[in-house]
C-alpha cells in the first residue's frame, strides 16, 4: 500500500512541476507576442496622463472653492433672513402681548376706579343719610 501512495504523491508532483512549467511557458510566449513602447511613445504617454491628471486637479479645485464659497454665503443669508423672519415674529407677539397686558392693566384700573367711584358714592349717600 505505501508503494501505492508513493506512486500517486509521485504522479501529482510531476502533474504539479508540469503545470507550472507549462505555465511559465505560456508566459514567456504571451510576453514576447506584447508590442512595447518605444522611449519615445513612453514619454509622451507619461506627459499626456500628467497633464490630464493635473487639469482635472485643478477642475475640482475651482469647482471645490466656488460651492464652498456659495455655501459659506448662501447659508449665511439664508440664516440672516429666517433670524430677522423670527425677530419680526417676536417682536409682533411682543407687541401683542404688550398691548394686551396694557389693555388687562387698563381694564383692571378701570374695574378699580368703578370700585373706588361705587364705595366713595355709598359713602357719600351714607354721610350726607347721616348728617340729614
Amino acid at each position: 500500500m505505501a508503494k501505492k501512495e508513493k506512486k500517486v504523491t509521485n504522479k501529482e508532483n510531476n502533474k504539479e512541476n508540469k503545470n507550472k512549467k507549462s505555465f511559465f511557458k505560456a508566459l514567456k510566449a504571451e510576453l514576447k507576442k506584447v508590442i512595447w513602447p518605444t522611449p519615445k511613445q513612453l514619454v509622451n504617454n507619461t506627459i499626456a496622463v500628467i497633464t490630464i491628471v493635473l487639469i482635472t486637479a485643478i477642475i475640482v479645485f475651482v469647482l471645490d472653492l466656488a460651492f464652498k464659497t456659495l455655501n459659506k454665503y448662501g447659508i449665511d443669508n439664508i440664516k440672516e433672513s429666517i433670524q430677522s423672519t423670527q425677530a419680526t415674529e417676536n417682536n409682533s407677539n411682543t407687541t401683542e402681548n404688550t398691548e394686551k397686558e396694557e389693555q388687562s392693566t387698563t381694564d383692571d384700573e378701570n374695574a378699580t376706579d368703578e370700585a373706588t367711584d361705587t364705595e366713595t358714592t355709598e359713602k357719600v349717600d351714607e354721610d350726607s343719610n347721616s348728617i340729614e
